[in-house]
């Protein structure tokens, strides 16, 4: 049986990974300060700890597990990432959990470990253009991320790629753009736009008024979360390494983005058009790479992911839940916890 290790696991990429990697049959570990939010983890084996303390990932990678998926970060949405508030404490946490699982992983004779690296990686100069991005993983230098997010996503991804030049960890790096589904953040702060949107239409009538960040013009792509699990598994299981993009190239504004749930909730609502941070003007995937190494891309159209996220989301709404940890009892039973200090 297949041994893996899920760092970040009670976040919304990582409860989603370990779900898929039991489906596998895989024996799974998942290590993060907290159980995820919204379902019981699907891990054999659930690490409550810190994972900027050495101490605590040397414990938790103790054996030498035949996968590792290294996707604990301090992050969040526009609201989070871009305003400045959080700068701090995103590059330093992130770098520390970076720094960390590196070193033990090459000590511990890890078989392969998976980073997830990120679209804000990309220079703001590359990003002017909301009709023409630049995304292409080569355009990547000259470096000029337009947040500390990005440069410490940047950084780590160097770092990953040093500790396999240097001591033969095998690595596979992804660069993940705004990936999006149920059972993600919604309302406290650090949820992404597709969720945003989702939880201000589901709350006014129709006929209502929603707030939009900017004009609404700027342009990204949207991944629902299955087909990045799917990339992400396929990349880890291949001798490419990355960095690469895992991402949509269906490109829409957030006008656009408004419209689309709007139709899925069958609903007409205005837009106020207000103050608020809007990162780079323009952000697309580039799957040309992905497609010629791997012979896959995603290919889910956007609102087949939007209508998911949207039930999910007004089914929150409609139970009168909030978006706190809802599962802090932790696992079943049967399942073992451990909790490192």
């Amino acid at each position: 049986m297949k041994q893996v290790l899920v760092l970040g696991a009670g976040g919304f990429i990582g409860s989603h990974l370990v779900k898929r990697l039991k489906t596998e049959g895989c024996l799974v570990r998942g290590v993060d300060l907290k159980y995820p939010r919204y379902s019981e983890t699907a891990a054999d084996e659930f690490v409550i700890a810190d994972l900027r303390e050495t101490a605590n990932v040397r414990a938790a990678m103790d054996r030498p597990f035949d996968e590792v998926y290294q996707l604990a970060a301090d992050m969040g949405g526009a609201g989070f990432v871009f305003t400045g508030s959080h700068d701090a404490d995103i590059m330093h946490n992130s770098a520390m959990i970076n720094l960390n699982v590196a070193e033990t992983a090459a000590k511990n004779g890890i078989r392969r470990i998976f980073y997830s690296s990120s679209a804000c990686i990309y220079p703001r100069e590359n990003q002017i253009d909301r009709d023409n991005p630049n995304c292409r993983e080569d355009s990547a230098y000259p470096a000029d991320p337009d947040s500390e997010y990005g440069w410490e996503k940047l950084f780590s991804e160097r770092m990953f790629m040093s500790f396999a030049r240097n001591y033969g960890l095998e690595c596979r790096i992804a660069r993940f753009h705004n990936v999006f589904g149920p059972e993600g953040s919604w309302n406290d702060g650090r949820e992404k736009a597709p969720a945003a949107i989702c939880r201000k239409v589901a709350e006014v009538p129709d006929g209502g008024e929603i707030e939009i960040w900017g004009d609404g013009e700027q342009t990204r792509s949207f991944l629902y979360i299955d087909e990045c699990l799917e990339g992400v598994l396929r990349l880890t299981r291949s001798d490419f390494a990355g960095p690469v993009n895992i991402g949509s190239e269906q490109m829409v504004s957030i006008n656009t983005l408004v419209d689309m749930v709007c139709a899925i909730a069958g609903k007409q609502v205005s837009r106020k058009h207000v103050t608020g941070p809007i990162g780079v003007r323009g952000r697309n995937s580039d799957n040309d790479l992905i497609q010629r190494e791997l012979n896959w891309a995603p290919a889910e159209v956007l609102e087949a992911g939007l209508g998911k996220t949207y039930a999910w989301i007004a089914a929150q709404i409609e139970a009168g839940k909030s978006d706190v940890d809802k599962h802090a009892r932790g696992p079943i039973a049967s399942r073992a916890v451990t909790h490192l200090s």
